[in-house]
C-alpha cells in the first residue's frame, strides 16, 4: 500500500473529525452532539448522494454495465449474509450468525460517502448510478438474514414471536434510509431530465455544504464509535476478528468482480467499499424487531466498533492500492 494513499486519508478533513470524536471519548471529554443533529446530517448526507446519483444517472442511462453492476451488487448483498452465516454459525447461535451476517451484507451508506470525498481528493472520477447500487443492496440483506433464521431454527424451538413478512418486507424496503436513498436519486433523475434550472438553485446546498456536513457527521460518529468500544469485550475475540477479516475478503472478491465488469477505477472501489462495509443503523433495528433472540451487542458493536473504523482509516487507502495495482487506469 503506497504510503501516499494512507497520508492523503489520514489527513482529509473527515478522517480527521472522526478521530477527534473517539479522541474526545477516550480522554473523558464532556463533547457530545445533541440528538437532533446527527440524524439531520444523515439525512443530509443521504439526500445529497441521492440527488447526484439521479443526476448522473439520467447523464449516463441504464446502460448495460449500469445495469450489470447494479445487478452484481444485489447478488454480493444477498451471498455475502449466506457465506458469512456458514463462517459464524460455527461460534455463535443461529439467531446471533444471521443477525451479524446480515449486518456484513449490507451497506455503510457513511463509509460509501467517505470513499467518494477520497476520490474526489484524489481526483479520480466515479460514476453517480453507484448510488442506486448503494440503495439496493441493503434490503436483500435483511431479507436473507431472516430467512436462515426461519429455515434454520426448528419452528418448535422458536421460542420467540414468528417472522411478520408484512413488517419484515416494509422495514426491508421502506426503512428511512433506503426511501430517502431512493426517492432522492428519482428526483435528481427528473429534475437533470425536465429541469435543468433546479440544478443551479440545489448546487449551493448538495454541493458546497456536503463535506462540512460530512466531517460533522464523522466527529459524532467518532464519539459513538469510542462509546462501542466496550460492547467488544462481549463479542469475543472470535468476531473481532471476523469484523477485520471479512472487509478485507469481501472487497477482494469484489475487486474480482469490479475487475470482470471492467469497471473504472472509481467505480471499482466504490464496488469494493459496498462489499465491505456493514451496516450499523438499517439492518440493527430490523434485527431488532424480527430477531429479538440476537444480542445487539454484538452485531452493532462489530459492525459499528470495529469494521467502520477499520474500514474509514485502513480500508479505503488499502483498497484503492489494490484497485490501481489491478484495474487499469482509464
Amino acid at each position: 500500500m503506497e504510503s501516499g494513499l494512507v497520508l492523503q486519508n489520514l489527513v482529509s478533513p473527515p478522517v480527521l473529525f472522526f478521530f477527534l470524536g473517539m479522541l474526545a471519548v477516550l480522554v473523558g471529554s464532556d463533547l457530545e452532539i445533541p440528538a437532533p443533529l446527527p440524524k439531520l446530517f444523515s439525512l443530509y448526507l443521504l439526500l445529497a448522494i441521492g440527488f447526484k446519483g439521479g443526476l448522473e444517472l439520467q447523464h449516463s442511462g441504464l446502460g448495460g454495465q449500469v445495469t450489470l453492476t447494479i445487478t452484481a451488487a444485489v447478488l454480493m448483498s444477498m451471498l455475502v449474509p449466506l457465506t458469512s452465516f456458514l463462517i459464524l454459525r460455527s461460534r455463535l447461535d443461529t439467531y446471533n450468525a444471521a443477525a451479524v451476517a446480515a449486518a456484513y451484507g449490507s451497506i455503510s451508506a457513511v463509509t460509501f460517502i467517505t470513499a467518494e470525498s477520497f476520490l474526489t481528493v484524489l481526483h479520480v472520477q466515479f460514476d453517480g448510478f453507484m448510488v442506486a447500487a448503494l440503495a439496493l443492496m441493503e434490503s436483500p440483506a435483511i431479507i436473507v438474514g431472516l430467512l436462515l433464521v426461519k429455515l434454520a431454527v426448528p419452528p418448535e424451538t422458536n421460542s420467540g414471536r414468528p417472522i411478520g413478512w408484512p413488517a419484515l418486507l416494509r422495514e426491508a424496503f421502506l426503512n428511512g434510509s433506503v426511501f430517502l436513498l431512493m426517492g432522492s436519486l428519482v428526483i435528481g433523475y427528473l429534475v437533470a431530465a425536465f429541469s435543468p434550472a433546479g440544478l443551479e438553485k440545489m448546487d449551493p446546498f448538495i454541493n458546497k455544504l456536503f463535506y462540512g456536513a460530512l466531517s460533522f457527521f464523522l466527529l459524532d460518529m467518532g464519539i459513538v464509535s469510542a462509546q462501542r468500544l466496550h460492547d467488544l469485550r462481549r463479542a469475543g475475540p472470535f468476531l473481532i476478528g471476523f469484523a477485520v477479516a471479512a472487509p478485507l475478503v469481501h472487497a477482494a472478491v469484489g475487486l474480482v468482480v469490479a475487475r470482470a465488469l471492467s469497471l473504472p477505477q472509481g467505480d471499482a472501489l466504490l464496488f469494493m467499499v459496498l462489499c465491505a462495509s456493514a451496516s450499523y443503523i438499517a439492518v440493527p433495528a430490523a434485527m431488532r424487531m424480527t430477531v429479538p433472540q440476537a444480542n445487539p451487542s454484538l452485531y452493532i458493536s462489530t459492525a459499528l466498533g470495529v469494521t467502520f473504523p477499520f474500514n474509514i482509516v485502513v480500508g479505503l487507502p488499502l483498497y484503492m492500492a489494490m484497485v490501481q495495482r489491478w484495474i487499469p487506469a482509464g
